[in-house]
This record gives C-alpha cells, sequence and structure tokens, in this order.
C-alpha cells in the first residue's frame, strides 16, 4: 500500500492544565488552512465547553479511533485528528488506521462559550497522557478551551517543540472521500433513548480474533427500541462488525438520544451495509459511521468513481471550490445559483472536491460542509486504480457501443457491459460477479460511461450548434 509521509509540528504537547476548580483544555495545532492562507500552528478557538465532562468524554471517542485497528488489531495508529473551524461550531474528526471507522464530533454553537470561533483546519495533538487526563474530567466544573497556541505560548514554550513523522496511507485520505458521498445516501432509520443505545451496546460481542465471532448483527426499529437480531429481516438495519460501536459506550452516560442512519433500501446477498450511529449531547453531536465490513475500509467502496470520471464534474468542481470559505452548512442550491451549474451537477462536483478531503456531510443537517485537510495528494487517478484503468481502456480505443451493450477489452480480456431498462450497468468481468456493483463501478462500467458521456456531450454541442446556425439565418431573413 502507497503511504504519504506527514510531519505533525506543534509547538508543544497539548495538556489539560491547572486544577478541578479551574482546568484549561489546551489543544496544540499543526500546520494547516486558514483564510489568510497557510498557517503553522493557527489558533481557531478560545473560550470554555458548556458541557464539559461530555465533551472530553467524546473527543476522547474521537482520539480513541485515530488510534485503533479495528481489522487485524495489534499496531497503534496514532493519527492526530483533524479539527475544522466554521465560524460557529468546532469538528473533530478521524478514521481508524484500518480506514473502517469514521469518526466526528461537532461542537455546536451552544456547547462553546468564547469570543468566537475562527475559520480553518488543522492537526491537533492528542497524546496520551492528555487522554489520561480527559478520563477524568467530570461534573460541572468549569473547562476552559484553546485550540491553538496563544501570544504567550508561542514565545514562551519553542523550547518544548514537538515534531513527529507518521506514515499517512492514501487510503485514509480516501476514505474522507467515500464516507461523506455513502453518507449522503444515507436516511434517518432509528432514533431512540440513550438508555436504549446502551441496552443494544450490551449485547455486542466484545472485540476478539476469532473471526466467528466478527459476523454482522441487526437491529429492528419498534418505536423508540431497537431489538437485537442475527438476520437480515425486513426492515433490519445492519450493524456491520458490530464491535467497533462499543467505544461508544462511555459516552453515552451523556447523551439525551442516538439516531441510526444507514440506505433506505436493503442491501444485496447478505444484507452487510454501512451505518452512522449519532450520539446527541448537550450542544454537541457525536457520529460513528461503520463501513460494511469489518475487513472493508471505505477507501476500497467505490462510491466517488461515477463522479471522477465524468470530466464535466472535474471541470465543476473548479468553479465551485472559489465559492467556498469553511461553510458549516454548504448550501447546494445557493451554488447552483452562484455558478450557473445545475444542483445534480453541483453535487457531483463536492464529490470531486471531497477526493482531497475538502467536502463532508452531516447527516443531522443533510448537508454538506467544508473543510480543507493539510494534506497534498495526488490527481484523483493516482488514487484511483479502477478510474485509471477505465482511461486506459477509453484512451485504447477498446469500447465499442452497441446499443444497450457495449463490448470492452479485447482478446481474452474482452468484456459485455449491458445496460437494464432502468440504465444500470453491469458487467461480466470477475469484480462485477464478485461484488455486484456493491463496491462501485468496476473499470469496464467506468469507461462504457466515459465514452457514453462523451457521446451525449458530443451529441448535445451539434444540436446546440445547429440551434445556433438556424437562429443567425433566421434574423438575417
Amino acid at each position: 500500500m502507497s503511504q504519504l509521509m506527514h510531519t505533525y509540528a506543534y509547538l508543544r504537547p497539548s495538556a489539560l492544565r491547572g486544577s478541578a476548580a479551574g482546568r484549561a483544555l489546551a489543544l496544540e495545532t499543526s500546520g494547516g488552512a486558514t483564510p489568510a492562507g497557510e498557517a503553522a500552528n493557527p489558533r481557531l478557538f478560545s473560550g470554555f465547553l458548556t458541557a464539559p465532562a461530555a465533551a472530553a468524554t467524546a473527543l476522547l471517542v474521537v482520539a480513541d479511533v485515530a488510534a485503533a485497528r479495528y481489522y487485524r488489531p495489534g499496531g497503534r495508529a496514532w493519527l492526530d485528528p483533524v479539527v475544522t473551524a466554521g465560524g460557529d461550531r468546532l469538528r473533530f474528526e478521524s478514521f481508524s488506521g484500518c480506514c473502517g471507522v469514521y469518526a466526528r464530533l461537532d461542537v455546536l454553537a451552544p456547547g462553546l462559550d468564547g469570543d468566537g470561533v475562527g475559520h480553518g483546519t488543522t492537526n491537533v495533538d492528542v497524546n496520551l497522557p492528555l487522554r489520561r487526563a480527559l478520563a477524568g474530567v467530570g461534573g460541572l466544573d468549569p473547562l476552559h478551551l484553546a485550540v491553538g497556541p496563544g501570544e504567550l505560548a508561542v514565545r514562551t514554550f519553542d523550547g518544548e517543540f514537538v515534531e513527529r513523522k507518521v506514515p499517512l496511507p492514501q487510503r485514509w485520505l480516501r476514505g474522507f472521500a467515500e464516507a461523506q458521498v455513502l453518507a449522503a445516501g444515507f436516511v434517518l432509520r432509528a432514533e431512540v433513548p440513550a438508555m436504549e443505545a446502551a441496552a443494544v451496546l450490551r449485547t455486542l460481542p466484545r472485540p476478539t480474533r476469532r473471526p466467528d465471532a466478527r459476523a454482522n448483527r441487526w437491529v429492528v426499529p419498534a418505536g423508540r427500541t431497537l431489538r437485537p437480531t442475527t438476520r437480515p429481516v425486513p426492515g433490519a438495519v445492519c450493524l456491520p462488525g458490530p464491535e467497533r460501536l462499543l467505544t461508544l459506550g462511555t459516552v453515552l452516560r451523556h447523551a439525551t438520544a442516538v439516531r441510526v442512519y444507514a440506505p433506505a433500501a436493503p442491501a444485496a446477498g447478505d444484507g452487510a451495509a454501512a451505518v452512522a450511529w449519532e450520539v446527541q449531547l448537550p450542544g454537541m453531536r457525536l457520529t460513528l459511521v461503520l463501513s460494511p465490513r469489518a475487513s472493508r475500509g471505505f477507501s476500497g467502496e467505490g462510491a466517488v468513481l461515477h463522479d471522477l470520471a465524468t470530466g464535466r464534474a472535474v471541470a465543476d468542481a473548479e468553479r465551485v471550490a472559489g465559492l467556498l470559505a469553511w461553510e458549516p452548512r454548504i448550501d447546494v442550491t445557493d451554488l447552483s445559483v452562484q455558478t450557473g451549474v445545475p444542483a445534480g451537477r453541483v453535487r457531483a462536483a463536492l464529490t470531486v472536491l471531497g477526493v482531497s478531503g475538502q467536502i463532508g456531510y452531516d447527516l443531522a443537517e443533510e448537508a454538506y460542509f467544508h473543510r480543507h485537510l493539510p494534506y497534498r495528494v495526488g490527481a484523483a487517478e493516482t488514487l484511483n486504480p479502477r478510474l485509471r484503468g477505465a482511461r486506459a481502456l477509453v484512451a485504447d480505443g477498446a469500447v465499442w457501443l452497441e446499443g444497450p451493450l457495449a463490448q470492452v477489452g479485447m482478446g481474452d480480456d474482452a468484456h459485455v457491459v449491458r445496460a437494464d431498462a432502468s440504465g444500470r450497468l453491469s458487467c461480466t468481468c470477475l469484480w462485477w460477479a464478485t461484488y455486484r456493483g456493491g463496491r462501485g463501478p468496476c473499470k469496464h462500467v467506468l469507461a462504457v460511461g466515459i465514452v457514453r458521456a462523451t457521446a451525449a456531450q458530443a451529441q448535445t454541442d451539434v444540436t446546440r450548434t445547429a440551434a445556433a446556425a438556424a437562429a443567425r439565418s433566421e434574423t438575417a431573413r
């Protein structure tokens, strides 16, 4: 697996300082993007948390996910969470080292009491001593939060400069793009009291290396309760790799409710599907999204490929990117009006921007949001081998369209792509036979989509040219 090397550079370690009567949580920042440009150690917020115990516990969940490998456990990931300041809220995000779990803590305006939230995205240091200190936060004692160094800290603590290099898998970055596309297709399936959610967690298997204990579970929403089941009965919601939900156990004592989101339609085959659990906290929301299987990271789901294969989406993304400014809620309709691009194409453009970590999706608000990850990633083709393969097939002239059928490839590598009555494409290749489209399109389907889109655009251009010529002729008369 190819990796990038990323350097975290902090002026000093993050820490929880002071006594129980007046504690201060100082989260140190590494390099990141701000409205003024790149900053070595941006300062994004200084103020109080209105629910300190809940915030400390929820932040620990995000940090624990960043440090965990749920599939083939044994090593520690030690990737620092990403924080985005959106003017009225702070979002702390992380992915597990295996890329199968995404966590986000949204500290909303009611959860913050300070002079204002800035704008920008950076990494924050959540080290082992800080974790231990956060675990001891309780009661209603005030807790001051500083995200980024103060001027005094910059001058005084230069000697405590902390720097460490970590291998950053490209699939971890791709997971941000895939997770937001999948989440945008979820619907609310259940809302239950925190005590009911805790009861479900108590029935889940404990983490183990035994493969037979990693079977998926399901819950059936019934009013304000969730009824556990071991098979995908009608109306059931999948809990894939359910032991990955156990990290929520510590935060549920602070919760008021839990919402469960999943695809509206049941998954094909064994019913395995991604799921999101959203924990409602005082002034905050904690969201955990699980991939369809513990062995499947979000980076391989292929949900972004259809949009990335469209040249128009890439061009639209450049127009949309210029209008983003760390908005906590992106209005697709407004972007459509401002750019003159139809709403459907704006959504495709947001998918393209998601590949470089610029877009996330908030289930509670049913809206995208802007972030700017401080990583430099390659082009979409570099991160998506199926897309590279599709473009190579098109460039080689290895796609022949014959009505609803298409032949892709040559000789022994030739496959047939077929369109059904609804326009959905399928293929005769091994990838399609294995996943049936459940992990995105194969390179042959992508190649057919590229060729058909190109042909349709060419036909549109011809029609427009003819219409323009006819209009000029009519005017000349």
